[in-house]
C-alpha cells in the first residue's frame, strides 16, 4: 500500500514525536535509582537535572540519548518505507527532515509517556541541528560551552546558544564560509524562541539571582 504524501508526512511526524517522547531521564532514574527525577532537584526531566540528581555518568547518558533522539528523527525516520510506501511528502526533503526534528523536540518537551512533563528540548534540538547542519552546530556549541564555563550555569549556556543560533547561521552564510538553506535560516528563529519559552522559569530565577550553578567557578 502506498501512502498519500500527506499521510506519509503525518506518519513521519507521529513517529518522530513518539521517538522524542521517550523520557530517558525518567526511565534511567526508575530503572537504576528507583527515583522519579521530576520529584528531585529542579523537577525537570532533562539532562542537567539528571546530572544533579543521578551524577555525571547517568546524566551524560541521558544527554546523549536525548541528542540521539533528535538526530535519528532527522536522519532515519523520513527515510523509512512506511507501510511499504515510497518515500513521498508534501514537503521537500529538507522540509520533511526539519519537521521530523521539530516533532522530536516537541515530544521531548511535552512527552505523551509522562503526563506531558519532559525536558526543555536543548539536547534533542542539538541532535537535530548536528544532523542537519554540523557547521552551525559546532559554532553554537562553542558559544554554549564558553557561557557555561564563564558562569557555571547551564541555562545561561542554553539561552546564549538559542539566541546566537540564528545569528551564527546568518554569519556563516553571508561570510561564504558555509551555505545555509533559506528554509533552515527561517526555521532557526522559531526553534530559538521555543528554547527561550521552555527556559522562562530559568530566566526568572536568573533575574532574581536564584539560578543554581552546575559547578562553582574557581
Amino acid at each position: 500500500m502506498e501512502l498519500l504524501p500527506e499521510a506519509h508526512l503525518a506518519a513521519v511526524l507521529i513517529l518522530s514525536y513518539l521517538l522524542g517522547s521517550l523520557p530517558s531521564s525518567i526511565i534511567i532514574g526508575k530503572l537504576f535509582f528507583k527515583k522519579d527525577i521530576r520529584e528531585f532537584g529542579s523537577g525537570n526531566a532533562g539532562g542537567t537535572n539528571a546530572v544533579r540528581v543521578f551524577g555525571w555518568p547517568a546524566g551524560m547518558a541521558v544527554i546523549l540519548i536525548d541528542v540521539a533522539k533528535g538526530a535519528c528523527a532527522v536522519l532515519f525516520i523520513p527515510q523509512l518505507p512506511l507501510f511499504g510506501s515510497q518515500i513521498t511528502s508534501v514537503l521537500s526533503a529538507d522540509g520533511t527532515s526539519l519537521a521530523a526534528g521539530t516533532a522530536a523536540v516537541v515530544g521531548h518537551i511535552w512527552t505523551v509517556f509522562a503526563a506531558f512533563r519532559g525536558g526543555k528540548g536543548v539536547a534533542t534540538a542539538a541532535g537535530m541541528i548536528v544532523a542537519l547542519y554540523p557547521a552551525g552546530f559546532s559554532a553554537t556549541l562553542v558559544i554554549f560551552v564558553a557561557a557555561v564555563l564563564v558562569t557555571g550555569i547551564v541555562s545561561v549556556g542554553s539561552l546564549c546558544a538559542a539566541i546566537s543560533f540564528p545569528l551564527v547561521l546568518y554569519a556563516l552564510d553571508t561570510s561564504g564560509l558555509s551555505m545555509v538553506s533559506p528554509l533552515l535560516m527561517g526555521f532557526s528563529i522559531p526553534i530559538a524562541l521555543l528554547i527561550l519559552f521552555t527556559h522562562r522559569k530559568n530566566i526568572g530565577r536568573l533575574l532574581r539571582g536564584e539560578e543554581k550553578r552546575l559547578f562553582r567557578k574557581k
